[in-house]
């Protein structure tokens, strides 16, 4: 950056105080001895014992309240012969079988489906069309519809008079944004972990088993892939999952976004400009600095995590290592190490701790490799006056200080299998250059 004091992405001073700056966003960040000491955790302030005949009813996205929510575009489920995913299913058969993971439309969408019709003359794909009119054919389905689409008017601020004076059929042209949106949800089925006694027992990331992460991850992924082939004018699918309330969650329910956008984004774009002059710009700028000042967290054959330099709030990141253009071409290996590595940071980081979960991927219409990678940004600190006037952040947890943490408590869930057994801290092999993006192209 023009001008900039630092001379290095992680500058420690000789009081303790430790100066970053990220090498990819050029965000300025210090830590400052002593202000992080304060738990980090998100406490109640008073447990209650839960009701075993309410568990199913929390909130909107548990498995008793299917109809609280949009008319869902599949589920995946556990069968004898393995996991298993279920498209479309009729609002009759929605207690047929246990979904570990819906995809719903989320009702209140960033973009909704005018906004694509207006700036772009998007059509609805006829799989769409299908989905929406087999499902209000049936009177439970017709019913959920009404249902929902009043809901959304009364939230919009709908007069109650002018929603009753609605005919059904008024109400059903609304219908169609339920069924061809592009801002979908994939939601977990647990709202607080099995055998659960009291309301902060909450079911997070880092408490499914890593085979359930592996398949909350590739369910995601194809999600993504079918919100792009929806829509062509969709540049870039944002993916984030934000943890607790403290973080931007509605529900305290895990669950994924996924939202179909017309730009590709400042930092995507900021990025590939970056990769014109150096195409080795992720392993030079971020492995190589993880690597000489000892950031690395955990690794495997296909994914490395590590502690992120210049962020706002303490960040683990998990880089894929595949050569892979785009994330639903990746392995199942490659897919399984990642989300090994992902889901090892949520336990480690705890379900008391407020996170986002950020995800970051070429776009389809990229010409440059960009390797995927997501953020975990643990939300303990609030930005105040001192960062808006100098533009200065002040993160509570040095990247060090992260590093230690998280790596003392990977090997303690290792130890108890909580986690896969990936190789932590110094184990690592850390071989420079190992992100293969640029095989892609």
């Amino acid at each position: 950056m023009p001008g900039h004091t630092l001379t290095r992405p992680l500058n420690r001073l000789a009081d303790g105080t430790v100066k970053q700056v990220n090498p990819l966003t050029g965000t300025e960040v210090w830590t400052v001895p002593g202000r992080g000491h304060r738990p980090i955790s998100t406490a109640p302030a008073a447990r209650e014992r839960l009701d075993p005949a309410g568990e199913t009813r929390t909130c909107a996205f548990c498995p008793g309240r299917h109809l609280d929510t949009p008319p869902e575009k599949a589920r995946l489920v556990r069968t004898p012969e393995g996991w298993r995913t279920l498209h479309h299913l009729p609002a009759e058969e929605l207690d047929a079988t246990v979904a570990e993971f819906r995809r719903i439309p989320n009702l209140f969408e960033i973009l909704s489906l005018d906004y694509w019709r207006a700036n772009h003359g998007y059509q609805v794909p006829a799989s769409a069309l299908d989905h929406e009119r087999e499902y209000v054919a049936t009177p439970a389905g017709r019913t959920h519809v009404l249902r929902v689409l009043r809901r959304r008017l009364e939230a919009a601020g709908t007069a109650e008079a002018e929603r009753d004076a609605m005919t059904e059929e008024e109400l059903l042209a609304r219908a169609q944004g339920l069924f061809a949106g592009g801002h979908d949800l994939v939601v977990a089925r647990r709202h607080h972990v099995d055998g659960a006694e009291f309301d902060d027992e909450l079911a997070s990331s880092g408490t499914l088993t890593p085979e359930e992460h592996h398949h909350y991850l590739a369910f995601t992924v194809e999600t993504m892939r079918s919100l792009y082939e929806a829509n062509r004018h969709a540049r870039y699918v944002a993916v984030y999952q934000n943890w607790l309330r403290p973080a931007g969650a509605s529900f305290d329910h895990l669950h994924k976004q996924l939202v179909a956008i017309d730009e590709r984004g400042r930092q995507v774009d900021h990025e590939l400009d970056l990769l014109r002059t150096r195409p080795d710009l992720y392993n030079a700028a971020v492995l190589e600095v993880a690597l000489t000042e000892g950031l690395l967290v955990a690794e495997n054959d296909h994914a490395v995590a590590l502690s992120g330099v210049g962020h706002r709030y303490p960040t683990l990141e998990v880089w894929s290592k595949s050569a892979a253009a785009v994330p639903w071409e990746l392995t199942t290996a490659e897919l399984r190490d990642f989300s090994d590595l992902l889901h090892a940071c949520h336990a480690a980081t705890g379900a008391g701790v407020p996170t986002n979960e950020e995800w970051h991927h070429r776009p389809p219409d990229a010409l440059r490799p960009m390797p995927l990678r997501a953020m975990l940004k643990w939300r303990v600190s609030t930005l105040a006056g001192f960062e808006g006037g100098t533009k200065i952040n002040l993160n509570t947890i040095s990247p060090d200080d992260l590093r230690t943490r998280v790596v003392r408590r990977l090997a303690e869930l290792r130890e108890a299998g909580g986690i896969a057994p990936v190789p932590v801290g110094d184990e690592c092999a850390g071989r420079p250059g190992s992100l293969r993006y640029r095989d892609a192209g």
